[in-house]
């Protein structure tokens, strides 16, 4: 957890981001923030490390919705939204359009996550070295 360790600092700000996502509003921010200020360098290192505890924290959030995919799945939501095929069996929707509602919360989150949590250790490097404020 020094200056300059790049991954243990994105770790570190990974899982804040985890921690405090669920209920603070933009948590990324702050995990971000926290992994740029740990990180130190220039903004770009900021940039790098923010992005990278993005990037951890979006790995549980991939899973959850791969998962909650698989259970909508099983239980054949969407299965009603068909047509007859040529061959008179049911041909659904339903996959096709949980594909895309999968796609859209996937870029939902690496907006929220990665964009945000980038952007904070933008602001945890600008913190560091522009502002009298000492952690």
């Amino acid at each position: 957890m020094g200056e300059g360790d790049t991954w243990v600092n994105a770790l570190i700000g990974g899982v804040i981001t985890l921690v405090i996502a669920g209920f603070v509003p933009f948590g990324s921010v702050i995990g971000g923030a926290v992994a740029g200020y740990l990180q130190g360098g220039d903004r770009n290192d900021g940039l790098k490390v923010g992005a990278l505890a993005g990037l951890i924290a979006l790995i549980p959030f991939v899973l959850l919705l791969l998962f909650m995919g698989s259970i909508f799945g099983a239980l054949g939501m969407g299965a009603g939204m068909g047509m007859f095929g040529p061959n008179g069996m049911m041909v659904g929707f339903g996959a096709g359009f949980g594909a895309v509602v999968l796609l859209f919360a996937l870029f939902v989150g690496l907006i929220y996550i990665v964009a945000f949590s980038t952007v904070g250790g933008w602001i945890g490097n600008y913190v560091k070295y522009d502002t009298d404020v000492d952690i």
